[in-house]
């Protein structure tokens, strides 16, 4: 009773069936996880969707769905699946592939789909030293035995292709193996490093810097281990007001000293110890960033403003504030600033946003550019399964290709001797694309009749 209990479990658990719904399942769920916006805070759900909404998708972690337990868990099952089909399956194959070709009777030839008949004027060995050259000279792995009365020749193409299906199934598990190791929900529950794997964000005001970043899910706050300093932002607009490409200009300590600068922009991440900042988002400030020098170069300052404050240079003797902006939204897009050096009328102006402008004074020329101060909202991502991920994909191609391409192909050739010299009984099959296997079958018969 036991015995039968456990061969139902495991036909249940390799069955094409059970794959073929735990897919669909997959699918299906991947879909709520792609109307539902991933990731976002406790409120935006409640403001978007209500309540009792809200409290249903917390429960079954539908705004974290990929590193939710359910669906982590169908994760595990299709593996266990595939595993155990796989387990069950592929010692028939390796029967099939290492079996004796030549093990066979003249009476099963004649139950091949593929069969022709010819007969050459010269004794069994010469036929067969024709046969196996040919055989041999269009890349067939050509074998010989006797059988009374004669000789059977056996050619085979392709025999290890029938494993392809099994190199898919490996690399689906290598896939779900990255999949799993880069979760951050792995990360906590079974590695206990919340460090391991994570997904969050932060944003990073202009000159500032942070050693630190906030999960997505809980907001934890993590220590990355160095520190990400905001140099400078950059963002171009379209004529219509929207942004049409933003960029960061960050610098990495560690250690506290510099060790990189590089530019982040959408599609161009930074990576560094593993952990891969994304350009996601910005936040403009009322506050604006201020480049000042004389022209002769003799002094220059920079300085942070807001609007209706006046600031003062001492060491350039001047003094200037922002009196009115026109702003679309929260970017502002000109400035009208006030600009003196205690000699004459102030010098009042508009001026585009992170423009130079040159101002004349008695004192001297002064160049002045001031632009809005942005916050950079960075991505970050620490995933140790990307390389399983990418590895998963290149064998899945392999599999691919030989699943599909590539068959396991056999030619026989029994040689009986007759009266006028030999006849020869050709068979052959294919496990997959016999059409064209067909093809080739008869060009290897006409070109060894054309030799004849």
């Amino acid at each position: 009773m036991t015995t039968t209990k456990k061969n139902a479990s495991l036909g249940l658990f390799a069955s094409v069936q059970l794959a073929l719904f735990l897919l669909c399942l997959l699918a299906s769920t991947s879909i709520i996880g792609t109307i539902v916006p991933q990731n976002n805070p406790a409120a935006f759900y409640v403001e978007r969707y209500g309540a009792a909404t809200a409290r249903f998708f917390q429960l079954l972690d539908i705004p974290d769905m990929y590193n939710s337990w359910w669906f982590l868990g169908l994760l595990t099952l299709f593996a266990v699946n595939l595993i155990v089909c796989s387990a069950d399956r592929i010692p028939q194959v390796i029967r099939l592939v290492r079996r004796d070709s030549l093990a066979i009777a003249p009476e099963q030839l004649e139950k091949f789909p593929l069969r022709s008949e010819r007969h050459l004027v010269e004794d069994v060995p010469a036929a067969a030293a024709r046969v196996t050259t040919l055989l041999r000279r269009h890349g067939w792995h050509a074998r010989t035995a006797p059988l009374n009365p004669g000789l059977l020749c056996c050619a085979e193409k392709g025999k290890w292709s029938r494993f392809g299906v099994y190199v898919v199934h490996c690399s689906i598990l290598v896939i779900l193996a990255g999949a799993l190791l880069g979760s951050s929900a792995v990360a906590h529950k079974v590695f206990r490093n919340p460090l391991f794997a994570f997904k969050g964000s932060v944003m990073l005001p202009e000159g500032e810097r942070t050693a630190h970043i906030f999960a997505h899910k809980g907001g934890e706050r993590l220590d990355l281990g160095f520190a990400l300093r905001c140099d400078d932002f950059t963002i171009e607009y379209y004529g219509n007001g929207m942004p049409k490409t933003y960029r960061s200009t960050v610098t990495v300590f560690d250690g506290g000293a510099p060790v990189q600068t590089t530019d982040i922009e959408v599609n161009r991440p930074l990576t560094y110890k593993g952990v891969t900042f994304y350009q996601s988002s910005y936040q403009p400030f009322q506050e604006y960033r201020v480049a000042l020098k004389k022209q002769d170069g003799s002094a220059a300052t920079t300085a942070r403003i807001s609007a209706a404050r006046q600031m003062d240079w001492p060491e350039g003797g001047v003094s200037y504030g922002i009196i009115n902006r026109e702003s679309q939204g929260e970017v502002t897009r000109r400035l009208k600033i006030w600009f003196t050096d205690n000699q004459g009328e102030p010098s009042v102006f508009w001026v585009n946003a992170d423009q130079e402008a040159a101002i004349e004074r008695p004192s001297g020329i002064y160049l002045l550019t001031i632009g809005q101060r942005y916050a950079t909202g960075l991505q970050a991502t620490k995933d140790p399964g990307v390389w399983l991920v990418y590895g998963g994909c290149l064998l899945m191609l392999v599999g691919l290709y030989i699943a599909f391409f590539l068959s396991h192909r056999r030619i026989y050739v029994y040689m009986q001797p007759d009266e006028t010299g030999c006849h020869l009984l050709f068979a052959g099959d294919a496990n997959k694309n016999k059409v064209g296997f067909e093809n080739n079958f008869a060009q290897l018969i006409n070109k060894l009749d054309s030799n004849t």
